[in-house]
C-alpha cells in the first residue's frame, strides 16, 4: 500500500486495536470502535476512569491496528501521539458517532439527549490520536493450496503517516 492507501484504509474502517506500554507485563491492547477528525486524527471515545484514557493522559505515543473485519484479515499499523480531551461536547459528539458505526446508522436527533446524558454519566472522554507513521504488511492469504506454490514474505517497515 502506498501512503495515500494506507490514509483511505484507516479513514474507511472503525475498529482497530488501541495500544499502549504498561509499567508491567506487555503492552495493553484494546479493542475499540474510532471515528475520524479531518485527515489526520483518530477520536476513541473511552470512560476517564479506564486505564488507557488514565494512561495516555497529557501525551503519550500509542499504536492503533486499524482492522478489515472481512476475512481474510488485513490490517493497517498506526503510530500516533495520543492525548485526552475532557471537552464535554466533543465526547459527546464522539460518543454518539461511535453508537451510529456500531448500529450501522446515524443516531436520530431524537436520542442525541439520551446519548449526551450517557457521556456525563460514564464521564466519557476523548483520546486524539494524531498519527505519525504507519507500518503496512501486504496481505498475504492462502485461498487454496495452490496458492502455496506463489507465496511470499518479507519485511516491512515505518513509513510516515
Amino acid at each position: 500500500m502506498d501512503q495515500q492507501e494506507r490514509r483511505e484504509f484507516v479513514r474507511t474502517h472503525r475498529t482497530c486495536v488501541f495500544g499502549y506500554n504498561r509499567r508491567a507485563d506487555g503492552p495493553a491492547m484494546t479493542v475499540v470502535y474510532y471515528v475520524m477528525n479531518g485527515d489526520d486524527e483518530l477520536l476513541i471515545s473511552t470512560m476517564a476512569a479506564r486505564s488507557k484514557a488514565r494512561v495516555v493522559g497529557s501525551g503519550r505515543k500509542v499504536s492503533v491496528c486499524v482492522l478489515d473485519e472481512k476475512w481474510p484479515l488485513t490490517y493497517v499499523q498506526v503510530y500516533g501521539d495520543a492525548v485526552v480531551d475532557s471537552d464535554r461536547d466533543l465526547a459527546a459528539d464522539v460518543l454518539n458517532r461511535v453508537l451510529g458505526l456500531m448500529a450501522g446508522e446515524p443516531v436520530p436527533a431524537e436520542r442525541w439527549p439520551q446519548v449526551r446524558e450517557m457521556a456525563e454519566r460514564e464521564n466519557r472522554v476523548v483520546i486524539r490520536v494524531r498519527p505519525y507513521a504507519t507500518f503496512a504488511t501486504p496481505p498475504r492469504h492462502v485461498y487454496q493450496m495452490s496458492d502455496i506454490d506463489t507465496l511470499t514474505h518479507w519485511t516491512s517497515n515505518s513509513m510516515p503517516w
